[in-house]
This record gives structure tokens, C-alpha cells and sequence, in this order.
């Protein structure tokens, strides 16, 4: 199933109804089809293979999406904050690509000798030729299940790397979590995350499909979310982790009088600061997702009813599911497998395993890298309690091997967070001759905070053993983490590495 279909039954099941912008102005579910079918007669008359998209979210990145499905080219949404060597060798792979970017990123895709249209012009031009297209105006026949977006992994540990995602993968996400138009017409979704991330591919799909308008905040700042929020009567709401914790902790008007549901994901949530927003806002339901690129986005749910059971709970095993991600959506298959490969009984720490229609699993240049069952290893650790909660405990590359003990920085970031004067912090294991690897944390406090790291090493060692507990604890301003929240570790080892400061307190 193209994804193409989605936007046909959107423009014929609710054509007048306004689905991306402001409701003044935005376009609606009939001029996102007429203007895509605009835009793909663009896109073949310049015998492009691929549209590249370099640029902040907002109207011109559906209208590409759509377009480049009309035309049976991939959409390639690029990460404009990486450096000239990567964007450069990222570009190489799409050289007879259409560019799209702002006004500010149009040189990058000049220099890479491709034919590049800004934001504005992209807009103009659909919009002009718009009128004179009928639905099925600039399509081009489409053999087998091409890609329809190709999205580059953040590269946070490596070179970015190509993950195809084709229209069945996508189309069998949105029917398997959406039903069609099932969003009021006054309901409106704040999208926070930049274009080359997988959620704002697929909440342009799904809220689509549903019926709902879709903005996008292109700068985030938790006064202007909060506001956005009031001015729009925003319904839904899209955040990454460090998002809700700066909104939540904002000074002023945090009121949301409209907002009825609050999903999050794309990182560990820290549980103090799903508890404050809970408490901050009763009515609103809050969606904990879970996902990966390769996974076509969302793979589990904890649900807004998971999230109040959790907080009310007597039992401590339901409490507990307030720190999970929640239950397979319908269609996914998870499996927790041991390092050989054996599958694990529920409670047995092992690899996430997934398989599904919606699991693409395939990168440029490879093919697709499942087993024999079809299930792609995710390469996060986590395990499934009794009710089929899935709860994730970081990445397997991450594991610190301290002399013979295998040890999750995640565990002890968790307990860290839990501390009132900790805004953020990274575990990492840092080369040591004795013991193979140390472990050592950097820290953000509240302003005003005393830095003491003896006090704070002394918090950890309450809750976990001495041999989880840092040998060094180093403050910084910030810890480094990607536009969608995710801690980039190299990062944070390399300037430990570097600065090569004393251990504070490395007693045990």
C-alpha cells in the first residue's frame, strides 16, 4: 500500500478540512493532495531519483513527502546540523537528487551539484501549479514496493547510516495504531522534533489519517511550546524527554487548558519528571512511546489509563510499569534473546528482538539484517514482565565492563535523576588499566545547587552497590544529547579522556 492512499482518503473522506498549519491559512486534506501531485510533476520533469530535504520542519517537508511518493522517489530528510564531511558524503549517495532547504542550507546541496529549490519557492510552485492538477496529476506508475523515505541514523556512535523505510513499512504502522478519521475537526497536534527524525514522519502520516491538524515548532523553547499550545487549542502533543523536563520546570503559565493528550519519547524518561507532569496536569492523558527508525517509528505504548494505574497502584509491580514503554501495538512481535540468541523468560534482562510488517530493518548498500523469523535485534537491553510491559534499559554497546561485572549506565542514571538538585547526567565506562573500565558520571544541577560529589556518590550507594557507584563525578553546564534527546556517550568520554581531571572520592 502506497502511502499515497492515505492522503486520497484523507482529501476524500474530509477535503475541506484543515490539516497542516494554523487554522488560518494552512492547507487542507484536498490542497495537500492537489499541491503533492503538483509536486511530483516537478519532481520527475527534473529526472530527479530522490528528494532531498534540508531543512527545519514545517509545511514544505509533507507536501515533499507526498510529492516524492506521487513520483516514486524516495524523500531523504537530512540532519542539518552535521558537520561539511558528513553532510558531504551523506549528499554523494543522492547525486541525482531534487534539493529542498531553506535559505540558509541551499549552498550545501549547490555544492553537491544538486538542483535546489528553497522552502519558498518549493511552496510557491506547488501552490501555482496546484489548481490546474487533478488527483491522480503527476503520479508515475510505481513497480514493486519502492523505498518512500530514506532516514539517516543520528550517528551518534558511528557514520550515519541509510535505513530504508518502504510504503508498506509505514502504511502498516499507521493502520495498525490509527483509525481513519477518528480526530475531531477541532483537534490539533504540536510536533517537536526535526524532519530527519522518524516521528515526524510518521505524526504527519498518522495524524493525517486521523483527521487532525498538525503544527510543528520549529525552535523549541518551553515558553513558546506553552504558548503555542494555548494559542492553537492544541489537542495532542509530541515532546522529547529533556522537552518535558525544561516545560515542567518553567516559570510562569504552565496552564494547557486544551491538551488532552501528551506523548513522549525518543529517550529514557526520568520517573520524577513523568511524576511532576502528572501532578501538574491531571487531565491529560500521557503516551509513552517507544521506537526505533528501523521499526517505522512506535513499537509499544504505555497509555494514559497505564500511566494513572501506575501512579495509583498499590502494587509495587504496577508502579513499577510507570518507568516502562509498555505493550506491543497489535501486529509486533517482541522477544527478549540472550546474547546467543536463546529466548528469554519474562524478567530475564536480554536484546530486544522485534518483528512485523511494520519493521523495515534495511539499510542502504546491506539489505535487510533479520534472522530467519524476520526479527531485527534493536541492540537496546531491556526485559518484559509478566503483562507483556516491556521496560528498556539503554543500548547494548553501552554496557560498562567493570573487572568481570557487566554493569547498565542506565540503572544508575536512574537513580541519580531521582536526586531534587539533578537536572541531567551521563554514566559512562571510562578506560582504567586495573579494572578494564571505570565508571564515572558528569552531572547538571539546578542553579544554585551545591556540587558536592561525595554527597551524591553517597545518594548512589543507598539504592545500588558500591561497585555501581561512580569512582568520579565531573558538573558540567550540559550534557550532550541530539536534537531529539538522545546522550551521544562518545562525546561525553571523549572530553572525560581528554580533561583527564583527578577522581573525586573514588574510595570504596
Amino acid at each position: 500500500m502506497n502511502i499515497t492512499l492515505l492522503s486520497d482518503m484523507a482529501a476524500d473522506g474530509f477535503g475541506d478540512r484543515v490539516v497542516i498549519g494554523s487554522r488560518a491559512g494552512g492547507i487542507t486534506a484536498a490542497q495537500l493532495r492537489s499541491q503533492a501531485a503538483a509536486g511530483a510533476g516537478l519532481i520527475a520533469g527534473a529526472g530527479a531519483q530522490a528528494v532531498v530535504y534540508l531543512a527545519v520542519n514545517g509545511p514544505a517537508f509533507p507536501l515533499a513527502m507526498f510529492a516524492a511518493a506521487r513520483a516514486g522517489v524516495p524523500l531523504v530528510p537530512v540532519n542539518y546540523r552535521l558537520g561539511r564531511e558528513q553532510l558531504d558524503a551523506l549528499l554523494a549517495n543522492h547525486p541525482s537528487a531534487l534539493g529542498i532547504a531553506d535559505s540558509q542550507h541551499a549552498h550545501i546541496l549547490e555544492r553537491a551539484g544538486l538542483q535546489v529549490l528553497t522552502t519558498e519557492q518549493w511552496l510557491d510552485e506547488v501552490g501555482r501549479a496546484a489548481p490546474t492538477s487533478g488527483p491522480d496529476d503527476g503520479d508515475v506508475p510505481i513497480d514493486g514496493d519502492p523505498p518512500a523515505v530514506i532516514i539517516y541514523t543520528s550517528g551518534t556512535t558511528a557514520a550515519p547510516k541509510g535505513v530504508l523505510l518502504r510504503h508498506e513499512n509505514l502504511s502498516s504502522y499507521v493502520l495498525g495504531s490509527v483509525e481513519f478519521a477518528n480526530a475531531d475537526e477541532s483537534e490539533a497536534a504540536l510536533v517537536s522534533v526535526p524532519p530527519y527524525h522518524i516521528a515526524a514522519v510518521a505524526n504527519v502520516l498518522s495524524n493525517l489519517y486521523a483527521g487532525r491538524r498538525t503544527l510543528v515548532l520549529e525552535q523549541f523553547t518551553p515558553e513558546q511550546w506553552l504558548q503555542t499550545v494555548r494559542d492553537e487549542r492544541v489537542t495532542n502533543a509530541l515532546v522529547v524527554p529533556t522537552m518535558l523536563s525544561r516545560i515542567v520546570e518553567a516559570t510562569g503559565d504552565t496552564s494547557v487548558p486544551s491538551l488532552r493528550n501528551l506523548a513522549y519519547g525518543g529517550a529514557p524518561m526520568p520517573s520524577r519528571i513523568i511524576e511532576q507532569a502528572l501532578a501538574l496536569w491531571p487531565e491529560v492523558g500521557f503516551v509513552n512511546a517507544y521506537g526505533l527508525t528501523e521499526t517505522s517509528s512506535t513499537i509499544t505504548v504505555l497509555g494514559p489509563d497505564d500511566h494513572r494505574a501506575a501512579l495509583s497502584d498499590a502494587d509495587e509491580r504496577v508502579r513499577a510499569r510507570l518507568g516502562s514503554v509498555g505493550r506491543a501495538l497489535p501486529g509486533v512481535e517482541i522477544e527478549i534473546r540472550a546474547d546467543d540468541g536463546t529466548p528469554l523468560p519474562a524478567g530475564r534482562v536480554g536484546r530486544i528482538c522485534v518483528a512485523g510488517e511494520q519493521v523495515s530493518a534495511e539499510y542502504a548498500g546491506v539489505g535487510r539484517v533479520v534472522d530467519e523469523r524476520g526479527f531485527f535485534d534493536t541492540r537496546d537491553k531491556g526485559f518484559l514482565d509478566d503483562d507483556g510491559f516491556l521496560f528498556v534499559g539503554g543500548r547494548a554497546d553501552d554496557t560498562i565492563i567493570r573487572g568481570a561485572e557487566n554493569i547498565a549506565p542506565a540503572e544508575i542514571e536512574d537513580v541519580m535523576l531521582r536526586h531534587p538538585d539533578v537536572l541531567d547526567v551521563a554514566v559512562v565506562g571510562v578506560p582504567d588499566e586495573e579494572w578494564g573500565q571505570r565508571i564515572e558520571a558528569v552531572v547538571v544541577v539546578r542553579p544554585g545547587a551545591v556540587r558536592d560529589a561525595d554527597v551524591l556518590r553517597d545518594y548512589v550507594r543507598t539504592a545500588l552497590r558500591s561497585s555501581k557507584t561512580p569512582d568520579r563525578i565531573a558538573y558540567w553546564d550540559e550534557v550532550p544529547r541530539t536534537e531529539t534527546g538522545k546522550l551521544v556517550r562518545r562525546h561525553v568520554v571523549e572530553r572525560l579522556v581528554s580533561t583527564a581531571e583527578p577522581i573525586t572520592a573514588s574510595g570504596r
